[in-house]
């Protein structure tokens, strides 16, 4: 990676789980990470998954990953990330609520994510959406073409089952995994299809 630098946007749409285990991920690779939540995104975040404190020991569950992990209030709209003088190597929206699309689309920037988001499109920087409410109405549809056709990579969280998966962490890891693959960062988690294995054959749905 050119900068070591990743951006991770929260917004309001259900999937917190996807987005603390991408943070973790990251750091774990030795990426440095700056995230940023939405009022929404930070009220899944205590819902769905305990997080009270919007921190980076909290987001990324380990106090020494903590230290590559930077945290900026959605509403500080002159955070470095805000700036096209930032350089990083990309940016993922996990989850992106539909109405976050909506402003994408719309070039709307009224918070950091949007911000953070509107600044990779127009620096031509690589630019994840994790969209993941269903099902699509027609605008949600061209909202996706058009904020595809500026150049983001629209990823759906919709998980594979080929690896037979036993646990509801198995299916998040499998979505953190393919967002970190988009952002060009490996890892050692096992998503990998190399064909059809026997001994998946014989286990039946």
């Amino acid at each position: 990676m050119a900068h070591g630098r990743i951006i991770i946007g929260i917004t309001g749409a259900s999937g917190a789980p996807y987005a603390l285990r991408t943070i973790r991920l990251l750091a774990e690779s030795g990426v440095q990470v700056h995230v940023a939540a939405t009022t929404m995104g930070r009220r899944l975040l205590v819902e769905e998954c305990g997080v009270k404190v919007f921190d980076a020991a909290t987001l990324v569950g380990d106090v020494d990953l903590a230290e590559l992990v930077h945290v900026h209030r959605d509403g500080d709209m002159g955070a470095c990330i805000a700036s096209g003088s930032f350089l990083h190597d990309g940016m993922a929206i996990v989850p992106c609520s539909s109405n976050t699309l909506g402003h994408l689309a719309g070039g709307l920037t009224n918070s950091l994510v949007h911000r953070a988001a509107a600044v990779a499109l127009k620096e031509r920087r690589r630019l994840v959406v994790a969209h993941r409410e269903t099902p699509l109405s027609r605008i949600d549809i061209g909202n996706m073409a058009a904020v595809s056709e500026a150049g983001a990579i629209i990823a759906p969280l919709t998980p594979g089952f080929y690896l037979q998966p036993e646990t509801v962490e198995d299916i998040v890891d499998f979505m953190a995994a393919r967002i970190v693959d988009l952002l060009g960062v490996t890892h050692d988690l096992p998503i990998r299809w190399s064909g059809t294995h026997e001994h998946l054959l014989k286990r039946r749905c």
